[in-house]
């Protein structure tokens, strides 16, 4: 069994033993992948990683392009040039090519921290969302995606959204 089935389990069971029946339990179910596509904040941590990255992927744009540009005047020129200048263009585009994939690389992994920081921020901020609607409707439990049914009814994740765009 998952660990979320485990907690919904758990707190039933905690309710029920505090003399709870089901009448007076109030369950609330949240679709999280929604919130994380509709959130007012997914769309501005996009922006800000756009652009605090985009200068460094135009100039990974420019060093493809430079590659491009390169190889095809090799292609063109490469008969008519000596053993030597050939062989020196070559390793000139290899050197570009290494230099390109390692910022490329580097890039990949600064956007993936980045994006995982975003993320953390953003799932304080549904948790504390998700927790004011909860106590502010009485609710006894709300679960997260992973469920195998909810009904409409006990789903608050309009509400979960409505109070992020509060901000």
């Amino acid at each position: 069994m998952n660990k979320l089935l485990h907690y919904v389990l758990a707190g039933s069971l905690v309710a029920f033993s505090m003399g709870a029946t089901a009448a007076e339990l109030k369950i609330g179910y949240v679709q999280v992948d929604k919130i994380l596509q509709e959130a007012p904040q997914t769309a501005e941590s996009g922006k800000k990683l756009e652009k605090e990255f985009g200068p460094r992927t135009q100039e990974l744009e420019r060093m493809q392009k430079q590659i491009k540009d390169q190889e095809a005047a090799l292609d063109k020129d490469g008969l008519t040039m000596t053993e030597s200048d050939r062989r020196n263009k070559e390793r000139d585009v290899s050197n570009i090519k290494l230099e390109f994939q390692r910022k490329q690389r580097e890039l990949r992994e600064d956007i993936n921290l980045r994006k995982n920081e975003e993320l953390s921020g953003l799932q304080d901020r549904i948790n504390k969302a998700v927790t004011s609607v909860a106590e502010t409707d009485g609710y006894d439990l709300v679960v997260y995606s992973g469920v195998a049914y909810a009904s409409k009814k006990v789903d608050i994740t309009d509400k979960v959204l409505k109070s992020l765009g509060k901000k």
